[in-house]
């Protein structure tokens, strides 16, 4: 049984994380910690969970614990960190960081220590995507020409929902600002759509092409300029953010590109599409919330251009799936279950969508906001593990 620590108690951990972690025959959750106490037991309450703690550090020195789950809106690097220093496995929400040298560095920490650890690329693991995967591995597009990727919805449209999502119950202390964006130059936008949103769609096209992205060129844009910044505040603000971005990217086996992520464009959340062309044939795969259907697969081939839905088979869902269930518990009770295989594996078994891949895509991201700031074609940089 591998028995499991939660650090953050909020909506994601109440949608997806702890549902995910407690249907999987393979978990047992042991603590959760929130520095909220009353949210913590909450959370407890509902997933039939026995200690509840406020100081994550009770966590960490617990012999009874072999992975930590941080799931808190704050920055994530320095509980990751502490989480490896303590011997523990992690599964981190991203970003783990936001210099992919920090999440390198602690990729290479948890391969010294032979942990295993895991990033919220929640995508990757939902049953159609699974299966999408497997066609391409089979052979069913060929050498993939072009890649096209989607993520997008229209969460921030309204300029009254809190740039900040956290529910904040008393105003944010001096310097705790994840939104940003204050000062108005262009050049200066704060990150947002590109890395909270474009991560997943990064990370399949990475999966799917099967190579590296050798150099992008992309532009971020802010298309409403004026927000609340937190559910404390009455009134908006100028806040220069991105919340619309297109880039395109040359892949090292020669295939193409193009990824667009927003928050403010017409679309139910979470908005991923994926779409790949080879000279075998071609998928698109489009995991949306629409009509009573969170995902659907579609195939075709060049004696059969027009496309048809596959269905997909019963392999790629995970224990305890329910007909009609949300996507969100559906796709992370795959990432979850996942994870748990692998730590059961042991060290040097399979560990994908781990802080290798996290940086990975967030070498892209740096380089497509570098892209943006200096208005041209960036290289991205090398993977140091290859």
């Amino acid at each position: 049984m591998v028995r499991v620590g939660v650090i953050g108690a909020g909506r994601w951990a109440a949608a997806a994380h702890l549902p995910g972690w407690v249907r999987s025959p393979l978990c047992r959750v042991v603590a959760i910690c929130d520095l909220h106490r009353d949210l913590a037991e909450r959370r407890a309450e509902e997933f039939g969970v026995a200690e509840v703690t406020t100081d994550h550090r009770d966590l960490l020195g617990r012999g009874d614990i072999d992975v930590i789950d941080v799931c808190t809106r704050d920055d994530h690097d320095p509980l990751v960190f502490a989480a490896l220093e303590a011997g523990k496995h992690v599964l981190c929400e991203k970003p783990v960081a936001h210099r992919a040298v920090d999440v390198w560095r602690a990729a290479a920490i948890a391969r010294r220590a032979g942990l295993k650890t895991k990033v919220g690329l929640t995508f990757r693991y939902a049953p159609a995507m699974r299966y999408m995967l497997a066609l391409v591995q089979e052979g069913y597009v060929g050498r993939p020409f072009i890649f096209n990727g989607f993520e997008q919805n229209s969460q921030w449209l309204d300029p009254d929902v809190p740039a900040d999502k956290r529910i904040h119950r008393v105003p944010p202390a001096a310097g705790d600002d994840p939104v940003g964006g204050r000062s108005p130059r262009r050049e200066d936008i704060a990150v947002h759509s590109l890395e909270g949103y474009g991560a997943p769609i990064i990370d399949i096209g990475l999966m799917l092409v099967g190579a590296r992205l050798d150099s992008v060129v992309g532009a971020l844009k802010n298309f409403v300029p004026e927000r609340r910044r937190t559910n404390l505040d009455s009134g908006r603000e100028p806040i220069n953010m991105d919340d619309g971005d297109i880039f395109l990217g040359e892949f090292e086996n020669g295939a193409l590109g193009s990824i667009q992520s927003s928050f403010v464009t017409v679309g139910n959340y979470p908005g991923i599409e994926a779409r790949i062309y080879g000279e075998r044939g071609a998928l698109i795969c489009r995991l949306v919330e629409e009509f009573g259907e969170c995902q659907t697969l579609h195939a075709a081939k060049p004696d059969a251009v027009e496309f048809r839905r596959l269905e997909i088979p019963a392999r790629h869902f995970p224990p305890g799936y329910r007909p009609g269930e949300p996507w969100s518990s559906l796709f992370y009770a795959n990432l979850v279950h996942d994870f748990a295989q692998e730590i059961e594996a042991g060290p040097g078994s399979k560990n994908e969508g781990d802080f290798a891949q996290s940086a990975r895509v967030q070498e892209i991201i740096n380089a497509v906001e570098a892209s943006h700031r200096g208005r041209a074609w960036v290289d991205v940089a090398k993977d140091p593990e290859a």
